[in-house]
């Protein structure tokens, strides 16, 4: 994925606190079989917004997708294993394709 960039503080963070690589997340964007949410927190608001799903990477393991959509980018926020309310929250509020 060319449009998707990481900044290297979190391409760091990604690789030694969660031991996420791009392409996992790349194979995330790919499996997502339900629509993305939109971080509406107040402490989380961004212009333009920020979203987020959760999906699986080809080894079968959960990860959440934190991102900004701009001008045809993907600018990475975040990336780490869902907690259980967060997947409760996903499942119940996304759409399914």
């Amino acid at each position: 994925m060319k449009n998707l960039v990481i900044s290297p503080a979190i391409e760091e963070k990604l690789t030694f606190k969660h031991h996420i690589r791009r392409q996992d997340i790349e194979q995330c964007f790919m499996n997502r079989a339900r629509s993305y949410l939109e971080d509406t927190r107040l402490d989380h608001l961004t212009e333009p917004p920020t979203e987020w799903f959760i999906s699986e990477n080809n080894q079968g393991f959960l990860i959440k997708v934190v991102f900004i959509f701009d001008n045809d980018m993907i600018y990475l926020k975040s990336a780490f294993p869902p907690n259980s309310t967060e997947i409760r929250i996903y499942n119940t509020i996304s759409l399914p394709y």
